[in-house]
């Protein structure tokens, strides 16, 4: 008789009962399947596939790896391993183990593993446990309207974070940017007249993804990025038939420069251009400073970022001069 104790992992970011051949083999071969609790989302799935599950409730480590090795004297069993890990269960049975003269053996098999993107669904149960009632009164009481300010400053240190060069510090602000967009969808699930949640969300962006880029998912051809550019504004276009203008749509609280360029863009390929040639032409300093826009352009240079490089530089010296 086999003397054998096999720990079945398996992430809990995966539908239960989503398990490798070699899991479900073992399980089918086992003389006993024990689990922490009937409520255990891969005991469920796995009771329900014919197999027999015991529950063991929630024991201390120590004797809960006594309890295991104890029925695989008996025969083959699987335990279950738990949602949250089993903290403190495999140096309990290393411990166990050891002092035994004639020890069963012990496996740990996985029986399934993350796909890419699975932590999402943490950071929205995470998500959804701020915003639970009763739990913080000030992820209670945000709106839409509060969060703003916090998705603006968010967006440009993801900016700032990227142009140093940090990696470190890039993954850190990426991460906040998108807790702005899981929050503001865990708000938007909670409204009576309109709701939509993060799926809402990311399945209108998978969406507009597919209908826009037709070269990668239809028979479109584009051979070059300007062809591919040149397609989306097109389908854009189609879209949003209601516009009246082509600079309609820009977001009147960009930064200047950065707003300059967006419309000096949109009037080139409106075949507008001698409107934005005209405006350069002042005196002012708004139409010179447009000009410079122009101009950095036309050398295929961003404003906004080089100002906001130029603007690094001098404080970097300021700080390195001790002022």
């Amino acid at each position: 008789m086999a003397h054998r104790l096999t720990l079945l992992l398996s992430s809990p970011r995966v539908a239960p009962g989503l398990l490798t051949r070699d899991a479900w083999d073992v399980l089918a071969s086992a003389a006993a399947v024990l689990a922490r609790d009937e409520d255990e989302a891969q005991a469920v799935a796995v009771a329900e596939s014919g197999m027999p599950v015991a529950h063991v409730g929630a024991e201390h480590p120590a004797v809960l790896a006594r309890l295991l090795a104890d029925r695989a004297d008996q025969g083959e069993v699987v335990w279950l391993g738990s949602a949250d890990g089993d903290p403190g269960l495999t140096d309990a049975l290393a411990a166990e183990v050891s002092r035994r003269p004639e020890p069963p053996e012990v496996e740990v098999l996985v029986g399934s593993w993350d796909v890419p993107g699975s932590r999402l669904l943490d950071l929205v149960a995470v998500m959804d446990r701020l915003r639970t009632p009763g739990v913080c009164p000030w992820y209670a009481e945000q709106t839409h309207e509060s969060l703003l300010p916090y998705l603006i400053e968010e967006a440009y240190e993801v900016v700032e974070a990227i142009e140093s060069g940090d990696r470190a510090h890039m993954l850190e602000e990426l991460g906040d940017l998108l807790f702005q967009v899981a929050f503001h969808a865990r708000v938007a699930a909670e409204d009576p007249a309109a709701p939509f949640d993060v799926d809402d969300v990311a399945a209108a962006l998978v969406d507009k993804l597919v209908r826009r880029n037709p070269h990668v998912f239809a028979d479109v051809e584009a051979e070059t990025a300007e062809d591919v550019t040149a397609n989306w504004e097109a389908i854009k276009a189609q879209e949003k038939p209601h516009r009246d203008s082509p600079l309609d749509g820009i977001p009147a609280g960009l930064p200047a420069l950065a707003r300059a360029d967006k419309v000096l863009s949109r009037l080139e390929r409106a075949g507008a251009a001698q409107v934005a040639t005209d405006a350069t032409a002042g005196e002012d300093v708004g139409a010179q400073l447009l000009a410079l826009v122009a101009r950095a352009r036309a050398a295929g240079v961003d404003a906004e970022a080089a100002l906001r490089a130029t603007l690094r530089e001098v404080e970097a010296q300021v700080r390195a001069d001790g002022a």
